[in-house]
């Protein structure tokens, strides 16, 4: 499913129990400097990500300060993060001039501890090629190092390397708990482009050997995948970022599997096995 982007009012995205992701949340809040928002979601454990500017995090008590500090958009900086446990209550508090700030949830019944995830913890994964037009970075903010710490929530930046190029390629499925072969995972995007009057496509093929859906994605878009392969495009002279949230069913390790039609693609592509042992 395709959410244009709009004026959420810092109200959710995508909210608990949705149709058609049920095991994600994901919220897009923007402040100017000394505003404040408060938030819980029973339910769910979730992930403040500044995407630009910094914030001060408050949770039940604990301090995180100056979160954050990238400034014209999401390639200017690294990412850092703040974990939420299931239901406990955040505060997010403007530091910059005006701060964005995505929050990331997946569903869970366990209540964890919080931690921070600063630009030196995150890890990094870099993939493909130029020649194979698969080249992209990415960047765990909640990822294998927070394995331990963390109950099924995944939380990612991806970046198209270069300018134009596919994404999520070989197509992949995580829609059906059937291990040691594949998990069901929930998953959602939300798209940046730069410059920002770029954009791209997003496939959706429900089975495969029958012809899916494709989504125009532009800056501000969110995806919601519940089931099916799921590439995407960036048009050739732009680059492309998504912030990326997967809720795992019964485990929080992601498994994918490759569409049969493409599956001898993973031969071709240089590091992609890596990339995918990094999704734990």
């Amino acid at each position: 499913m395709h959410i244009a982007p709009y004026n959420n009012e810092n109200k959710p995205i995508v909210d608990v129990e949705s149709e058609t992701v049920p095991l994600n949340y994901f919220n897009i809040v923007k402040l100017k400097q000394g505003e404040a928002f408060e938030y819980q979601v029973p339910g769910y454990e979730t992930c403040i990500v500044p995407a630009t500017g910094t914030v001060d995090v408050d949770i039940e008590g604990m301090a995180f300060e100056n979160l954050g500090g990238r400034g014209v958009d999401v390639w200017d900086g690294e990412p850092e993060g703040v974990y939420v446990p299931v239901g406990a209550k955040a505060t997010i508090v403007g530091k910059s001039d005006t701060t964005e700030v995505f929050i990331a949830g997946a569903k869970y019944d366990k209540v964890l501890d919080p931690f921070d995830v600063r630009a030196d913890g995150i890890d990094l994964v870099q993939y493909g090629s130029d020649d194979t037009k698969t080249h992209r970075k990415i960047k765990h903010i909640l990822g294998q190092k927070q394995h331990d710490k963390v109950g099924r929530l995944l939380v990612s930046e991806l970046y198209t390397v270069g300018q134009g190029g596919w994404s999520g390629f070989p197509s992949h499925k995580h829609d059906t708990d059937r291990l040691p072969d594949e998990t069901r995972h929930d998953e959602t995007y939300n798209f940046r482009f730069r410059p920002n009057y770029g954009s791209g496509v997003q496939m959706l093929q429900r089975e495969d050997g029958k012809p899916g859906d494709a989504y125009h994605i532009v800056d501000g878009s969110t995806i919601c995948l519940d089931a099916g392969y799921h590439p995407c495009a960036v048009l050739p002279g732009y680059e492309m970022y998504y912030f990326t949230i997967l809720g795992g069913l019964s485990q929080r390790s992601l498994v994918q599997y490759f569409q049969p039609s493409h599956a001898a693609q993973l031969e071709t592509i240089p590091g992609i096995k890596d990339m995918i042992a990094k999704f734990k």
